[in-house]
């Protein structure tokens, strides 16, 4: 391809135009929507339309003389080959969360100029952060346009699907009772009406779920709550005359989608309007003129602690999601053991692309199915150093190897439920693995067990745990450049908050508290040669320790997930007794809860993957 003519390259050249038109020196496009969310619609992928970068997360800035694109390590391969050529520079960040993107801006644009970015899809902390950096720096910022509506002719518009109920006895609690209790945190908090942006906390509190953002079962809706009723603004059509009917019963009335601002502009200046300056964009607190009260939604805290029913619900699903597995795994072992065993043997050619459709296909038999929680990610070898790869039909590997010789296959994957949200990832032996690959495995197990094993006080900021994982990988020079742990919600997102374990600077909602559920996923990641992650999801339970009552109430972590961890891998010469004893405890455990969900050969297969060690 001529790059002077790659699209991505007409498109900044267009947009250039756009910003002398405005007088505008730099356009900062971050990876957002109105509701913030992390997996966004089609209408909202302007960073990716624009730069050609496909990854979940990154932020672009694109000036009339440069362009860059500020992405963490999860992403610095796919990155550097996703913008060869387009002319857009690299800049790597330390975490997903990082400003440096603020502090290119205010370095870079000359003073007196203009940057511009939509308000509408800004948060508002972010806003706060990037206002004080450029007003220090003597550049001005506009945040009432969006400059990519005039070179983006064929926009996509915006999800139609439908909304349809969370229904009992999955939905363990009311609709009525949990938006009693947002109430009774308004009433504490001396608030009169709370607006509520994003999209998984608006279906939490209603029992509503949707299909307008991949892998997560959301809608696109606003929720403004008083102390007696609420307004639901969502899509004309979206939903039935059956459930508006439902809402109504509840106090809920339903509004445009488009008249969400308009709503909060209308507000007396009598009341007091609770906002979560993390979950609401700028866009909407312009619109506000009475007096906000800045606190965390009280939804985000309150369905990050899932309930006994909920809790049984998840261990259902979890089951379900472990014999899809099984199935699969039992069916790839043999498909690669006649590969393995020449064309005779009538073996098939497996690819990563293979691995994502035979494993969703087996998810799908599963009660309880809606869909998947994530692209799954399937990285063969040096496919596997990249945390959030994905294989496509342009590119991916065939997984096989030589006589003599190994390699790793990392799987990443999860599923939704009626009862739950799965993320499971393991790593599986190709051919005869090396002793290189066998100690960065077992490291990275030693750091899944050593946080899975981990007691602590109620309370704890999850980051203060992080450390637990990285500790055998510290010892010997090696680390990741992701969280350990992100929290995971309840038929909802499978990255959900406020709770993580992570490298983050905590805050008090950062807190573990009884019923969170969170991933435990440490890793090591060589670039193109191997990957390694190993990820269950904990529960976190009361723990009984030997001091009973003596001290703060302690808790510890119930794991979820049910899958064989592959010994195979394993150098056993850096296994501790205890650490083997943990192993063998859970695979009896594993075994135990999936045998009578499976037969034939995934049922051999998982008896043979639980073997003791």
């Amino acid at each position: 391809m001529d790059t002077r003519t790659s699209p991505v390259r007409l498109r900044i050249t267009q947009l250039r135009e756009v910003l002398a038109q405005h007088g505008v020196h730099a356009l900062l496009v971050p990876s957002a929507d109105p509701h913030l969310s992390e997996y966004l619609p089609e209408h909202w992928q302007g960073r990716q339309w624009l730069s050609g970068f496909t990854g979940s997360m990154a932020t672009l800035v694109v000036a009339t003389d440069r362009a860059a694109l500020f992405a963490d390590s999860r992403y610095w391969v796919q990155a550097e080959a996703e913008l060869a050529g387009t002319g857009i520079e690299l800049v790597k960040i330390p975490t997903g969360s990082s400003n440096r993107h603020v502090e290119w801006l205010a370095r870079e644009v000359p003073r007196g100029a203009t940057v511009a970015v939509d308000g509408q899809v800004l948060g508002l902390a972010a806003a706060q952060a990037l206002k004080a950096a450029l007003a220090a720096a003597g550049v001005n910022l506009r945040t009432d346009i969006d400059l990519l509506d005039a070179i983006w002719p064929e926009r996509p518009a915006l999800p139609a699907m439908p909304v349809y109920a969370h229904t009992a006895p999955h939905a363990a609690t009311p609709r009525a009772a949990k938006l009693a209790q947002v109430r009774q945190a308004m009433a504490e908090r001396g608030t009169t009406q709370h607006f509520i942006s994003t999209v998984d906390d608006v279906a939490w509190l209603t029992n509503l779920r949707g299909s307008d953002v991949s892998y997560n079962p959301v809608f696109l809706a606003h929720l403004l709550l008083d102390m007696t009723g609420a307004t639901l603004f969502v899509g004309e059509g979206k939903v039935n005359t059956t459930l508006r009917a439902q809402l109504a019963a509840d106090g809920v009335q339903l509004a445009p989608y488009a008249e969400a601002g308009n709503a909060l502009a209308a507000l007396s200046e009598g009341a007091t309007l609770l906002l979560d300056p993390r979950r609401v964009t700028l866009g909407f607190r312009e619109r506000v003129r009475c007096t906000v009260v800045e606190a965390i939604n009280p939804s985000t805290l309150l369905k990050s602690r899932k309930n006994a029913d909920e809790a049984g619900f998840v261990r259902e699903a979890m089951a379900e999601d472990g014999a899809a597995m099984c199935n699969f795994y039992a069916w790839f072992e043999a498909a690669m053991a006649k590969q393995q065993a020449g064309p005779l043997a009538g073996g098939e050619r497996i690819t990563e692309l293979t691995v994502d459709e035979r494993l969703s296909a087996e998810r799908a038999k599963r009660a309880g199915f809606v869909g998947l929680s994530f692209n799954t990610i399937a990285g063969f070898n040096g496919n596997g150093a990249m945390p959030h790869y994905r294989a496509t039909d342009e590119s991916h590997a065939v997984i096989q190897v030589n006589p003599g010789e190994g390699g790793l296959l990392l799987i990443d994957s999860g599923g939704q439920y009626l009862g739950g949200t799965t993320d499971i990832t393991r790593v599986w032996p190709i051919g005869t693995v090396s002793a290189a690959m066998k100690r960065d495995y077992t490291l990275v197990l030693k750091g899944t067990m050593n946080l899975s094993r981990a007691r602590f006080p109620r309370g704890t900021p999850g980051p203060m745990l992080d450390a637990l994982a990285r500790a055998p990988l510290w010892a010997e020079g090696i680390d990741f450049g992701h969280g350990t742990g992100h929290g995971v919600g309840y038929f909802l997102n499978v990255h959900e908050g406020p709770q993580s374990i992570s490298k983050a600077i905590p805050n008090e909602h950062m807190a573990m508290e009884p019923g969170m559920i969170t991933s435990i996923e440490p890793g090591v990641y060589r670039p193109g040669q191997w990957g390694v992650r190993i990820e269950n999801l904990v529960l976190n339970v009361p723990a009984n320790t030997p001091e009973g009552s003596s001290f703060d109430e302690f808790l510890e972590f119930e794991t979820l997930t049910l899958c064989p961890i592959d010994t195979r891998c394993i150098d056993l010469s850096l296994m501790r007794d205890d650490e083997r004893a943990w192993l063998n405890a859970y695979h009896a455990t594993v075994r135990e809860r999936l045998a009578p969900r499976v037969e034939g050969a995934a049922l051999a297969w998982l008896i043979e993957r639980t073997q003791p060690i």
